[in-house]
């Protein structure tokens, strides 16, 4: 059977072209070790060709190569994640997603022309808050910004606004230990690792690994990874859900897992018993 897997632009992937590339890559070997036939596109092709493989693996981030990810779903292709998935990860659509599910999330707010004047450090009763861009999740290391000032949002959103970033949201920043960890849905597949603070401040690991899954259940999609914040008490806070991140710790095992789910995919949609 032909699989198709569509790899990252290098845009969407500041700091980890090589890491992000790497993970499709290996998944496809994977998957060829399993008897399947795989060709790995790059986002850009896709935007402007049609492919014919009945089953993609996709870490395309653009928005114009996951709509047309839609169009290849919608003609009746399989694709793991889904588009739908992917454009929820999208900043402001997975706030807004968290905050109604309920999931522990940061203050938020997003930003408009109506309301980008206010005081949110007064608002916040904060000294610092994170600016982020409100549509993918960076190009730039300067689309998630831990600003000082009124003056310094002024001026970080003027840059966005240069760069044709129409939409951003501002976010309470919570002190304690900051945690990054990786999912495959239907596999078990689970990783975390402490990405900054004292590590020191206790919790419970089944609803950190709990919270990771359904945040990604919430959000669509199957591969994922995030970010959480453990604050002193202990609270657990989903802070960030990544589409298809680069597993780069552990990738040999994530991609045999992901290859797995691609597998169980295949068998439940497109091979017919």
């Amino acid at each position: 059977m032909r699989i198709a897997g569509i790899s990252r632009k290098e845009v969407y992937s500041p700091n980890h072209i090589t890491n992000d590339a790497l993970i499709i890559i290996k998944t496809a070997e994977a998957l060829r070790e399993m008897g399947y036939d795989v060709t790995i596109y790059d986002e850009g092709f896709i935007e402007t060709n049609d492919i014919q493989e009945e089953l993609i693996f996709t870490m395309a981030q653009g928005e114009k190569g996951i709509l047309r990810l839609k169009e290849f779903e919608d003609n009746g292709a399989v694709v793991i994640n889904r588009p739908d998935g992917a454009l929820n990860t999208y900043r402001i659509k997975m706030t807004n997603l968290l905050n109604n599910a309920d999931i522990p999330f940061p203050r938020s707010i997003v930003l408009s022309k109506e309301n980008m004047k206010e005081d949110y450090f007064k608002l916040f009763n904060a000294k610092e808050l994170w600016l982020k861009r409100g549509d993918v999740h960076a190009e730039h290391k300067e689309d998630v910004t831990l600003i000082y000032s009124r003056a310094e949002l002024e001026t970080t959103l003027s840059e966005f606004e240069r760069r044709g970033i129409n939409e951003a949201v501002i976010q309470e920043n919570l002190p304690g230990d900051t945690i990054k960890y990786y999912g495959v849905q239907d596999t078990g597949f689970f990783h975390w690792y402490y990405l900054n603070g004292n590590h020191n401040i206790k919790f419970d690991l089944n609803e950190l690994k709990n919270l990771a899954f359904l945040s990604a259940e919430i959000l669509g999609v199957d591969v994922f990874g995030g970010d959480v914040i453990i604050s002193p008490d202990g609270t657990i806070t989903v802070i960030d859900v990544n589409d298809w991140p680069s597993f780069a710790p552990v990738r040999e095992e994530a991609a045999e897992n992901i290859a797995q789910l691609i597998h169980k995919k295949a068998l439940e949609n497109v091979y017919q018993y």
